[in-house]
């Protein structure tokens, strides 16, 4: 195909990672006779891809009811059942799979390549990269970006060199000159703030017991209502896990607003405060003689239990016969509310993932075009787009990615 009067179509996608390099290839493949170039101001292409999932790729989750799909993404869940009806997990993994790459879902959903090495993922989307003619330059940011008439954009590299596009796809992440440039464009922004993290938490109850492990506890954020299920890893600042990140998802602009202090009140067992309280009955029934410290009879780590034993005021050698009402409902209270203090957020591994950005609404979701600028497209993060944790970030990187290099592809 040919841009009328112009030669070749003109392609210009702005940043290298998932989002921008699958658009890339979704458009050279869709449309053979464009001239589609990738710029990317670091040093190479898809390094987010190659360092996520501790160097495995959870390149996507194994949901295939867009439905179902959209309820784990804090923002833009509306925006994506529609295009999640048109490029899903499934299609994801048809689409690598058709590429050479093997891949295994695990039990919680996740999708890894089945080598466990997130290289089998980038060398596959590099191949293709070539295979379709895809022109990657690296080392080559914009230091501007700017409308050119009558209906293209003129970019101005770093040395000075200029290039002209008929399309421009912008997928420079959580990046500030990415948001510059969409405004510049005509776009507003919604603030970005950080999503996914870690609570920071200083507490005597947590004190040497890094690494410990919940495997289902409940956690709220008081004065909300915020809350989030599954497990919960005690870490040596504070508390982690897919629970913590979930709720911090979910909570992203509320704990932003509050400077990252807040209280959070946790069930340690899961469950409900009833289901607590009749366990200890039971224990009080049929192990009445034995002492409280002893075993954990809910299923929370002996350590955690002997501590939450201590906090609630009840000696370790206490026997479950010898409980009184008032000592039993401390440690229920203990187990099913106690109130932690967050004074802050620490890092998620490697992974940065933003809520904010280019509005929805200033978006077409079935072209990825902008409602603003003609010919303009966004894809990734910086769209006001992000999911949970689990390879949901990276599923909507791969259907926006999609949908723009499909829609970028058509000629006038």
């Amino acid at each position: 195909m040919k841009n009328p009067g112009n030669g070749p179509l003109r392609v210009v996608v702005v940043g290298g990672g998932a989002a921008g390099f699958f658009g890339a290839i979704v458009c050279a493949e869709a449309n053979p006779g464009a001239r589609v170039t990738v710029l990317e101001k670091g040093e190479g292409v898809l390094r987010k891809v190659l360092l996520s999932g501790g160097g495995r790729c959870n390149v996507t989750h194994a949901c295939f009811e867009p439905r179902a799909l959209v309820g784990h993404y804090p923002r833009g869940h509306r925006e994506l059942l529609g295009a999640f009806q048109r490029f899903q997990p499934r299609d994801t993994m048809e689409w690598f799979e058709s590429r050479g790459v093997e891949l295994k879902t695990e039990e919680d959903g996740r999708v890894f390549p089945v080598s466990d090495r997130a290289g089998s993922i980038v060398d596959a989307l590099l191949n293709a990269a070539q295979a379709a003619g895809v022109g990657v330059r690296t080392g080559a940011g914009p230091r501007a970006v700017e409308r050119s008439e009558p209906s293209g954009f003129k970019l101005v590299l770093e040395g000075g060199e200029s290039l002209h596009a008929d399309r421009l796809l912008l997928a420079t992440g959580s990046g500030r000159q990415g948001y510059a440039w969409a405004r510049r464009l005509g776009h507003s922004l919604v603030p970005p703030v950080p999503s996914l993290f870690t609570f920071s938490i200083s507490d005597k109850r947590l004190e040497g017991l890094a690494g410990v492990a919940v495997e289902n506890a409940l956690l709220y954020l008081e004065d909300t209502a915020l809350s989030q299920s599954g497990p919960v890893l005690i870490t040596h600042g504070g508390l982690s896990g897919p629970a913590v990140l979930k709720l911090s998802a979910w909570g992203a602009r509320e704990l932003s607003e509050r400077g990252y202090v807040a209280k959070l009140r946790i069930h340690w067992a899961g469950g409900s405060t009833e289901e607590v309280q009749a366990r200890f009955q039971e224990m009080r029934n049929i192990a009445g003689p034995k002492t409280v410290g002893g075993r954990s009879p809910l299923g929370i780590p002996q350590r955690l239990w002997e501590r939450l034993v201590q906090s609630a005021g009840v000696g370790r050698e206490r026997r479950w016969a010898d409980l009184s009402m008032a000592e039993r409902a401390r440690l229920v209270g203990e187990i099913t509310g106690g109130i932690f203090e967050m004074t802050g957020k620490g890092a998620f591994k490697e992974e940065f993932v933003t809520a904010g950005g280019v509005p929805l609404n200033e978006v077409n979701f079935k072209t990825m075009e902008s409602r603003r600028s003609p010919h303009l497209f966004f894809a990734g993060e910086i769209l006001d787009i992000d999911g949970v944790t689990g390879g949901f970030n990276f599923q909507s990187a791969w259907t926006t990615g999609w949908q723009a290099g499909r829609a970028m592809a058509k000629e006038p």
